[in-house]
């Protein structure tokens, strides 16, 4: 250490100041790359991104338009391409059956669903929706029109985000991304969770992906489980709790 800087950190320290730049010099040994699901944009992340980052992560975010399953899992590809390390790969809903597929590309270390699908070969979001759960809300979608599926907005806020600030809820419910039946219907081809360690966190409040779908999945993919008292918008409402789980996947927390 050269005797100015350390005498300009003798000088911070006495005067009472940090210095973050130090406290997150070491960048984390993992990538993150985010995956938002349908209905939404990748916006949702910004709490989570935020604290990852603050984290010392690398953070990659996908913005998926939904239309097709075989391009957002391009796109996620791509994301993938790009990261620096090793990655963790992060879905939430739609955005399970999106890292499903994706996740099979070697950087990916470790998968996480988060109120999300998880699909196994020859499977869809429509086929593992199809069958209600006995006193468990199923998502309020209107009828395809045009090729495209939204939640009803006047049922969005409670269904979607019904612990998230009811003026955010509002206006989550006004500027639905459209989700293409192309995308619901998408097929995995191989399911990356029978060979990569995966992750479930079940938000034991949704009402659009029924609480006991999500642990079928995750008993099913044999994965590491934990439950939180959220909505669908577990991202948006319990950002701290998502990036903590994330880390936790990532092997870089315990």
């Amino acid at each position: 250490m050269t005797r100015p800087f350390a005498t300009l950190l003798a000088l911070t320290a006495s005067l009472g100041f940090a210095v973050p730049a130090l406290a997150q010099a070491a960048e984390k040994p993992v990538s993150i790359v985010l995956v938002h699901g349908a209905f939404v944009d990748a916006s949702g992340w910004r709490g989570v991104y935020d604290r990852l980052t603050r984290d010392g992560y690398e953070v990659l975010v996908v913005q998926n338009p939904t239309i097709t399953l075989e391009d957002d899992v391009a796109r996620t590809r791509r994301a993938i391409a790009k990261a620096r390390h090793p990655v963790v790969l992060v879905g939430h809903s739609y955005g399970g059956s999106v890292i499903t597929e994706a996740g099979n590309d070697p950087k990916v270390r470790s998968l996480v669903y988060l109120a999300a699908f998880a699909p196994d070969a020859g499977e869809s979001v429509a086929k593992l929706a199809e069958k209600p759960v006995p006193g468990e809300a199923g998502a309020p979608l209107l009828p395809p029109e045009n090729g495209f599926l939204i939640v009803d907005p006047a049922k969005f806020a409670t269904a979607f985000a019904a612990d998230v600030d009811p003026a955010a809820g509002a206006f989550l419910a006004n500027e639905q991304v459209p989700w293409g039946l192309k995308a619901v219907g998408g097929v995995v081809g191989h399911a990356a969770w029978h060979a990569k360690p995966s992750y479930f966190l079940v938000t034991t409040q949704d009402r659009m992906v029924p609480p006991t779908a999500q642990r079928g999945m995750a008993a099913r993919a044999h994965g590491i489980v934990q439950e939180i008292a959220s909505s669908h918008a577990v991202m948006l409402s319990h950002p701290d709790a998502v990036a903590g789980f994330i880390e936790r996947a990532g092997g870089t927390r315990r």
